[in-house]
């Protein structure tokens, strides 16, 4: 290249390194570096043989650079030139003398024969079709009497894209085929990749494309720019769009999309290839800085907080621990699900009442359930839940709450409830700890009621006032009575929502635990995508590790003073207590041997309890000793990951409930659009129209539900983001869809 690279417009083509030519608006226009020389009508042959008989008369470019980029002969370029030197330039539009008139093509046969060429056909199927010599045809257009329009390209197979894509590693990258592009970008010049759409044939994964209308509608690139700039080829939609495919595809780590052809990926979002797995990462990163994502985040959470202003009023929160298994020395939590004591990170997450998620709080240092609520995201939705009850309302009704938190057994606590309800006036519920007394069967009645996702829902209740707590804090217990006599408590302090209402949304809890599952294996929430390691700021409250210590041996103690006394009070059933016994001496000698026992732990014990209390229960991080302290992650990737992930799977959610009728269930909806994601498509641009022709499916039925998720996208009138392309699906199998319907 020189070191003046021109900048010719998209869809150019370069004679060598100095001259370019792109066709706009129907006109050729030939560049001299950046500087437009000539500009004929597209078509026009003597237009064209005097421009190139001036650029090789001038020492612009070689007539072999002529022949390698438009494909005309030697010998036209030999008598062009020999024309402009003998003759000049005004020799190249004088009208040529023939014979008048012709007899095959007449005016109403040039008519016809130029329909057809509008239609797209070529010279010599014009030919055939009417039986006229294509030596005829040429002439006619070569005298301006016809017009041949330039044809669209031909669509692409797999097998073409697939050895273009080989052919582009050996210059500048696999499927890196758009060289100019690319170049640009290297310089800091033009506003990243352009998307150009280009006729494909079975493209791997294509039905991905049908969520993009529903990611659109969930926000993926609204306030895309509190994510900065990502600069170089590739823009800040572009990435997004990549991340958001490659979670309903499956692809959930960025290291997987290795095993994936980068141009075919690519031919989806209109590139040539998607960002390799280094470059994505960059690219993330650089997202990710400054808490560009987090604040992107919260702002998208408030978006789907006013979006669903009825979900707002019952809100879902619950711990779910994302285990690592690096080198870094992490802080250790329980995990449940593994019910171990592991290295990790705790994530709180708010849902709604049909599992989808708001946001998600991250804590390295785990105060567990309640501090979390009571110092983050209480504060946090009291300003994000939309249309709360004034102050003025609040204190008109001392019964009113402004939201519902429902939540498990680890956040019951009657002194966290009266708390937030004396400041904050948000109402909490959950399961009763310790409830061990009985109802009586009458007092339960059978109710018809619904669930938060529209289900019918039949189930006996019951419901009192209750006082609870060394605080005697007055709540309403709700209680299920189920077929097998066991009795499920609740109790909340939301006193004006009836029963009917409120025992459903509790039980619908379990649809975070099952966003939790599904998430977990789908969307790799659970997956640590950071590096490094960071120290923390030294003011964080941990517990101490000698009380951590003094608390697992006064536990353990505890256990063997339990085991210790329930032998000591079962000896004395033995057989043996009996003086007359023959082993009643052995007896008396065990017995004493276990009183020992009791005595020792009890005196052990007490020494432990005044060592818990001379040492503090809680200490700051920089006080632990060099072998006790431990690192954290830098959050890094982990918050645009994790906003991705939701994104996606309310999207996927979303298109669930449009497929969900009848006896389909949510989780059979879930799984046909897994399949539909991977199905491959054809790709057909058509001016200001993006095609999408969808494979069929494995069933007729399938194919069914699949038309009709189209005939609903296509009412969206989705445009493609970054370009003026409707997108409109459709189905390869809707013709056998609509032969089987008739037959039936």
């Amino acid at each position: 290249m020189k070191a003046m690279l021109p900048r010719i417009p998209e869809g150019s083509t370069m004679i060598n390194d100095v001259v370019g030519v792109v066709r706009e608006a129907g006109d050729w226009t030939y560049y001299v570096y950046l500087w437009p020389i000539y500009s004929h009508p597209e078509g026009h042959r003597n237009h064209f043989r005097l421009v190139a008989a001036m650029l090789v008369q001038a020492g612009l470019c070689r007539q072999c650079d002529l022949v390698k980029a438009f494909g005309v002969s030697r010998k036209m370029l030999n008598r062009a030139s020999l024309q402009l030197e003998e003759r000049g330039m005004e020799s190249f539009f004088e009208k040529q003398r023939g014979r008048r008139g012709g007899t095959v093509l007449t005016s109403d046969r040039l008519a016809q024969v130029q329909e057809l060429f509008n239609l797209g056909f070529s010279r010599s199927e014009v030919a055939a079709r009417l039986q006229i010599k294509s030596d005829t045809l040429r002439k006619a257009v070569s005298d301006g009497r016809l017009t041949q329009p330039t044809r669209l390209p031909a669509a692409s197979t797999m097998s073409d894209r697939s050895q273009s894509d080989a052919h582009a590693a050996d210059e500048m990258g696999t499927a890196c085929v758009r060289v100019l592009e690319r170049c640009e970008a290297s310089l800091g010049l033009g506003n990243g990749a352009p998307i150009r759409f280009e006729c494909c044939l079975d493209v791997p994964m294509g039905g991905v494309l049908c969520a993009i209308p529903a990611l659109l509608e969930n926000r993926l690139l609204s306030n895309s720019e509190m994510l900065g700039e990502a600069c170089g080829y590739y823009t800040v939609s572009q990435v997004l769009l990549v991340l958001a495919i490659m979670m309903l595809c499956r692809i959930t780590t960025v290291e997987q999309l290795r095993k994936y052809a980068p141009g075919e990926l690519g031919k989806l979002l209109g590139l040539d290839r998607v960002p390799e797995a280094r470059c994505l990462r960059q690219k993330i990163d650089k997202l990710s800085s400054e808490g560009n994502a987090e604040k992107w985040a919260g702002e998208l959470a408030r978006c789907w907080l006013e979006k669903t202003e009825d979900s707002a009023g019952f809100l879902y929160v619950d711990g779910h621990v994302k285990v690592y298994g690096g080198k870094v020395e992490l802080p250790r939590r329980f995990v449940s699900r593994q019910r171990l004591c592991l290295r990790g990170i705790s994530f709180y997450w708010v849902n709604d009442a049909i599992g989808q998620p708001f946001f998600v709080v991250e804590k390295q240092i785990d105060g567990g359930l309640i501090n979390v609520l009571e110092d983050e995201i209480i504060p946090r939705l009291k300003d994000d839940i939309p249309n709360q009850p004034t102050d003025q309302a609040l204190d008109a009704d001392p019964l009113l709450h402004r939201f519902i938190m429902v939540f498990d057994r680890e956040g019951y606590s009657p002194a966290f409830f009266s708390r937030m309800w004396d400041e904050h006036r948000v109402a909490c519920m959950t399961y009763q700890k310790n409830c061990s007394d009985i109802w009586p069967d009458a007092e339960f009645e059978l109710v018809e009621t619904i669930t938060p996702s529209g289900e019918p829902l039949s189930m006996k209740l019951a419901e009192r006032g209750t006082f609870i707590g060394k605080e005697q804090l007055l709540v309403k217990e709700i209680r299920k009575l189920t077929d097998r006599g066991h009795q499920t408590s609740i109790v909340t302090t939301a006193k004006t929502i009836d029963a009917t209402q409120l025992a459903p949304h509790m039980f619908a809890r379990w649809s975070q635990e099952n966003f939790f599952a599904y998430a977990m294996h789908h969307f790799a929430i659970d997956e640590l995508t950071s590096f490094g390691e960071e120290s923390f700021s030294g003011t964080e409250t941990v517990v101490n590790p000698e009380w951590r210590t003094l608390e697992r041996e006064h536990r353990s103690i505890n256990g063997k003073l339990t085991r210790v006394r329930s032998k000591f009070m079962e000896i004395d059933t033995q057989k043996r207590a009996d003086p007359q016994h023959k082993q009643h001496e052995k007896w008396l000698q065990t017995k004493a041997d276990l009183l020992e026992d009791i005595e020792h732990l009890q005196h052990r014990k007490q020494e432990i309890t005044a060592q818990k209390k001379a040492v503090d229960k809680h200490v700051c991080w920089k006080d632990l000793s060099e072998k006790d302290r431990f690192a954290k992650l830098p959050p890094s990737r982990r918050a645009l990951m994790n906003t991705i992930s939701m994104i996606a799977y309310r999207a996927e959610t979303a298109m669930a409930l449009l497929l969900k009728r009848g006896d389909f269930r949510l989780s059979q909806a879930r799984s046909l659009l897994q399949g539909l994601f991977k199905t491959s498509a054809d790709l057909i641009p058509d001016g200001e129209i993006l095609n999408i022709h969808l494979h069929g499916a494995a069933t007729p039925i399938d194919n069914q539900r699949i038309i009709e998720l189209l005939h609903q996208l296509n009412e969206t009138k989705t445009v493609f983001p970054g370009t003026t392309q409707k997108m409109v699906f459709h189905s390869r199998a809707a013709r056998e869809v609509e032969e089987n319907n008739g037959s039936s």
